[in-house]
């Protein structure tokens, strides 16, 4: 009677990233189109706030309940602003599909480990 032959795990294999390709002109025109509306809605409403809070700067007592979350929205703004400049320049935005391909061959190297270590799981042939 012969042994069955272990079950291959499909974290076995070696993992490749598929073949980038190039995207296709609209593509390109969709995000570029996006980008400029969801940005220039997104610099109405600061614009809008910011001239409330240049009003309050220059005395106007009605709206001074609005300093508080004025200062918050730039300091949390200029906070991201950091953070975006940051992973810029360390180049996290370069390949953006490489960190899951890195977690799936870390996750593959310490199953492999724990297998060695301890053997299959049970239940497993």
């Amino acid at each position: 009677m012969s042994r069955p032959k272990p079950r291959v795990f499909p974290y076995d294999a070696p993992l490749e990233p598929p073949p980038r390709t190039a995207p296709s002109r609209i593509r390109q025109v969709v995000v570029a189109l996006m980008t400029v509306i969801i940005l220039g809605f997104s610099l109405w409403g600061f614009g809008n706030k910011f001239l409330e809070f240049l009003a309050l700067a220059e005395g106007a007592n009605e709206g001074i309940f609005a300093v508080t979350p004025v200062v918050n929205y730039l300091l949390a703004s200029l906070g991201f602003f950091c953070l975006l400049i940051w992973a810029t320049m360390r180049g996290m935005f370069r390949d953006i599909e490489k960190p899951k391909y890195q977690m799936l061959e870390n996750e593959a190297k310490l199953d492999a480990a724990l297998r060695r270590r301890h053997g299959p799981p049970s239940g497993v042939r």
